[in-house]
């Protein structure tokens, strides 16, 4: 009896070793739950948005956009529970997030979409970081990541499909999203 007890905790050891490796630094896998906050806030998009159905028509206006859409809802771009990306919309010739050397720290490999959600780690907009990888908020959006808590807040990395260069950072506090630019690990 001593021996399976011996063998059963060797075996609980391992798996939770197994599962430390799996999600290292604050990375957390799985779905989105409710949580406090707007009704924006804690649902975690299926997947990134899709391009913008006039991507080949400019939208170069200094002017700030409107997001608040319904009541409750945040003024920054965000996420709707039905995965509709509210402000992402401008389409691939937008000149706020025109980069002339993309991807100019290598591509983030660190894992995109819902099934990885990261912790972040510190840092501000232009400079922050979770498990060892960097990034940086495009400047446009600085005003929109105002609320971000950079030492502890959990984020979404998704592909940017208009904007080369580009990666959405997405809040699953707030719900909110901005472009961000990866700057290498």
């Amino acid at each position: 009896m001593k021996k399976l007890a011996g063998v059963f905790a060797a075996l609980l050891i391992c798996s939770v070793a197994a599962f430390a490796q799996e999600h290292p630094g604050g990375h957390e896998a799985g779905g989105g739950h409710p949580m406090a906050g707007h009704e924006a806030g804690g649902h975690i998009p299926e997947h990134g948005p899709a391009p913008a159905v006039h991507a080949e028509r400019p939208n170069n206006r200094e002017e700030r956009r409107t997001f608040r859409d319904n009541p409750g809802h945040p003024e920054a771009p965000h996420v709707h529970a039905d995965d509709r990306w509210v402000g992402h919309d401008t389409g691939r010739l937008d000149a706020h997030y025109r980069l002339d050397h993309p991807w100019a720290h290598g591509h983030f490999e660190g894992g995109i979409g819902r099934g990885h959600v990261w912790r972040l780690g510190g840092g501000r907009p232009d400079r922050f970081w979770f498990s060892g990888f960097y990034f940086g908020v495009a400047p446009y959006d600085f005003g929109y990541c105002n609320d971000w808590d950079w030492n502890a807040d959990q984020i979404v990395i998704y592909d940017d499909p208009d904007h080369v260069g580009w990666y959405l950072a997405y809040n699953v506090r707030l719900g909110t999203y901005v472009h961000v630019q990866y700057l290498g690990g």
